[in-house]
């Protein structure tokens, strides 16, 4: 057992900031370390202040892998079973990496991994 708590990442499209928000709480609470996105961009925001190159979202891509790699497990948060191209991608960088992964949505767990 290690000194330290529990250091879990949460993934998940950033659609669902309002469900990573909840997810971030409950575990914070429960005395788990949270690494989860830092930037919520929607597609669908048109009055968005701040635009994201894709040169961002490339570099914001690659750092939430480095938080893969800082936790002992990954959330995936997944309503309705969602799970995007990105989110994909994590997945199976967390499976490649040996991280244990579950879900907020267990019957979405099988979509794409």
């Amino acid at each position: 057992m290690p000194d330290r708590p529990e250091i879990v990442c949460i993934c998940g499209s950033t659609r669902f900031a309002d469900e990573m928000s909840a997810a971030n709480r409950e575990l914070t609470f429960a005395g788990v370390i949270v690494v989860a996105p830092g930037v919520f961009r929607r597609d669908d925001d048109q009055g968005a202040d701040e635009v994201i190159t894709n040169e961002q979202k490339t570099a914001l891509g690659a750092l939430h892998l480095r938080k893969i790699d800082l936790a002992d497990r990954v959330l995936v948060v997944n309503p309705g079973g969602y799970i995007g191209e990105s989110t994909s991608r994590e997945i199976a960088y967390a499976h490649a990496t040996d991280k244990p992964i579950s879900y907020t949505d267990p019957f979405g767990s099988g979509q794409n991994n």
